[in-house]
């Protein structure tokens, strides 16, 4: 598994590097993700970024190249005539063979159109172009040495290393080779599976050798500390007035801080005045770590170099602009990446010939890189100009396509570059008419971009990848330098994105307007049903919740309906648990007075005898006799025995009316007078 691993990314380099030399992208970051787009298809790749009309990996030489296998080496002949910038014939299926090609000595590359033998070839011409090894220059520091060397990509870390041990006299066991921006990596590590830039800045680290004489060991890890540690500079531009807080590793030199600030101020390198850094920073190959400059924030100011010489003739030196040949332009391109800008290398000083640009290169934060877009373009253009959003890709698609269908806009997508000439008229005149900044103010959500360095291109080619889709990605591709500036109107959708026009720089403010309300007319057609769809899902829901809202409220009734009657039932239960406590408790007490009653004495005893008739309330009698010596308490045993008690019913004599309830209890029958015999009657007390 680990050897199919190896095969596939050695396939993916050398897939990455035929692409790379077909299509002249040297951005890595930007070919890796239109390969990806592809599937690492590398014919499907070529044929996205080259149009068909120009490009030579047409559908006839595809299906014959499946037919017949893979092409042969080319002849003598046809090799003469390629490296003499002719066009080699198409081959034919007797001149394929069956051998595949070897990748790493050759690759199929588009002619260039602007040449007199591509323009004289048909369609289906084919070039074949030997890829040169790429070079990558490094600059290793050790101690107080700076050693410069140059490599092919298809080296090693240890081949690195080997040619460091001679130069060092450092033992290659012994060291330790840093600064790579993937992390530590092993000697066998080839550098194009690393992807690294033209420049590099490496740092060899000896923790196992003491230092030389005039060093301590704890410099040493001091140093090395140093290298990566992060300095915060504050640096003051005295002319704007304005403060830059930057953060720079300490592996950066002071050359590379120059330069940031040359990009941010558009002073040229060697027209600044720098005041704030210390004595011991006087080479600018030196690193931030050795410089001298405290940590972790240091203070500097600059401003333009006031001098005679610039501000003579300006317009004098800004025409002494010379022509560099083809030999030379391999070196003006990689000037830069060595400390030496634009207007130094052409001899552009002043301010007058070079413009800021409009976005700062590999920002971090887009918002920021936006904010400078837009103060850029005012600058520039004037303050009438679509108000750009201030936000990411992202933001900008969630405000235009997300809300409700009524607030719903189209975004607008402005691509910069100013390596057009196209860009200036069309700022000027058509981004910065007064209808046309109405329209879109009105209708659209505008999204700015600038695409003049590859580092912006690739970045906004990934984030429309990501939100768009690769059509998007692909159409934006195919566009060449002298077509843009570019307008995108995107319209969105339920399912996905869709680009409903792009706009480019040649163009009129009334054709202008004519296609921005072109777009307008179908992104209205479409927002009416998408306002029919929402205002009858929105009816859905309300009747929806309405017909919730009542099966809640029928709820909560039965719920209430529900607990009153439990409520009622356990006052129920408690009052009939109460009244039968209250019957037992006066059946206990009747019982009780019952078995206390003396016994009833016969008729013929020879004691004095009171026969006693007693109605109750529903008109029955109680008939009993007392001894007449039998106190009344007795009486009213008797009564209460029968479930009368003395508490709720009173005795009374027939006549004269009288009640005996209210006697003295412990008198005799004979004393109440209720002998030899007597009626009375019961009645309840009120």
């Amino acid at each position: 598994m680990a050897s199919e691993s190896g095969e596939s990314n050695m396939d993916r380099e050398m897939i990455l590097a035929d692409f790379q030399a077909c299509t002249g992208i040297d951005n890595i970051a930007e070919a890796i993700t239109l390969l990806e787009l592809n599937n690492w298809d590398l014919v499907a790749a070529i044929n996205g970024v080259i149009p068909q009309e120009n490009g030579i990996l047409q559908s006839n030489f595809s299906s014959e190249a499946s037919q017949a296998g893979m092409f042969g080496p080319p002849s003598q002949s046809e090799a003469a005539d390629a490296a003499a910038g002719g066009a080699v014939p198409t081959p034919s299926s007797s001149s394929l063979s069956s051998s595949p090609p070897s990748s790493s000595t050759s690759a199929f590359c588009p002619v260039n159109s602007a040449s007199p033998a591509s323009s004289s070839s048909s369609s289906s011409s084919r070039q074949i172009v030997e890829r040169q090894p790429r070079m990558l220059n490094f600059r290793v520091e050790y101690r107080q040495r700076t050693v410069d060397l140059v490599l092919e990509e298809g080296s090693t870390v240890g081949e690195i290393k080997t040619i460091l041990e001679t130069e060092l006299a450092v033992p290659v066991s012994k060291m330790q080779l840093k600064g790579w921006k993937s992390g530590d990596v092993s000697d066998t590590t080839v550098m194009r599976s690393l992807h690294l830039p033209k420049n590099n800045s490496l740092y060899v680290l000896t923790p196992e050798i003491a230092p030389t004489a005039g060093t301590s060991t704890s410099k040493n890890s001091g140093l090395q500390e140093s290298l990566n540690q992060n300095f915060l500079l504050v640096i003051s531009h005295r002319e704007a007035q304005r403060d830059y807080s930057l953060n720079f590793p300490g592996s950066k030199t002071i050359q590379e801080v120059k330069r940031n600030v040359s990009d941010l101020t558009n002073i040229p390198v060697r027209h600044q005045q720098w005041d704030g850094w210390p004595a011991s920073a006087s080479d600018d190959s030196m690193t931030l770590a050795v410089s001298g400059i405290t940590f972790p924030c240091h203070h500097l100011s600059v401003c333009r170099r006031s001098s005679a010489a610039n501000s003579q003739e300006p317009t004098e030196e800004c025409a002494d602009v010379h022509m560099v040949s083809d030999s030379d332009a391999d070196d003006f391109e990689d000037a830069s990446e060595f400390g030496v800008d634009d207007s130094e290398m052409f001899g552009l000083g002043s301010s007058t010939c070079r413009k800021a640009p409009m976005m700062p290169e590999n920002s971090e934060n887009e918002a920021d890189a936006l904010l400078h877009f837009t103060a850029e373009f005012s600058s520039r253009y004037g303050e009438t100009h679509p108000m750009f959003f201030i936000g990411t890709l992202e933001a900008a698609s969630q405000e235009a396509f997300y809300g409700k269908a009524r607030d719903r806009k189209l975004l607008a997508i402005y691509l910069h570059n100013d390596d057009s000439v196209l860009s200036n008229v069309f700022c000027s005149q058509m981004m910065c008419a007064d209808s046309i900044v109405a329209y879109l103010s009105q209708n659209f959500i505008t999204w700015a971009w600038d695409v003049t360095k590859e580092a912006n291109k690739a970045r906004l080619l990934t984030m429309c990848t990501r939100h768009f889709g690769s059509v998007v990605t692909q159409t934006i591709r195919t566009y060449k330098t002298d077509q843009f500036p570019l307008l995108l109107i995107v319209m969105g959708k339920r399912t996905s994105n869709e680009v409903l026009n792009v706009i480019q720089g040649n163009t009129t403010v009334d054709e202008l307007m004519m296609r921005l309300m072109g777009a307008m007319e179908i992104f209205t057609a479409q927002q009416l049903e998408d306002i029919k769809d929402e205002d009858e899902r929105e009816i859905r829901e309300t009747v929806k919740r309405e017909q919730d809202e009542a099966y809640r409220v029928s709820l909560e009734a039965d719920r209430k309906k529900r607990e009153a009657q439990e409520r009622e039932e356990a006052e129920q239960n408690r009052l009939e648990r109460k009244r039968k406590e209250q019957e037992d408790e006066k059946e206990a007490i009747r019982l009780s007075l019952e078995h206390s009653l003396p016994v009833e004495p016969d008729e013929d005893s020879a004691e004095q005898i009171s026969k006693l008739r007693i109605r109750t309330p529903s008109g029955e009698f109680l008939e009993r006799r007392f001894l007449s010596s039998c106190k009344l308490q007795v009486l009213f045993d008797f009564v209460a025995s029968k479930g009368f008690p003395f508490e709720e019913f009173k005795l009374l004599t027939t006549f004269p009316r009288k009640n005996i309830t209210q006697l003295d209890p412990g008198a005799d029958l004979l004393e109440a007078k209720l002998f030899p015999q007597e009626t009375l009657f019961l009645e309840a007390k009120e």
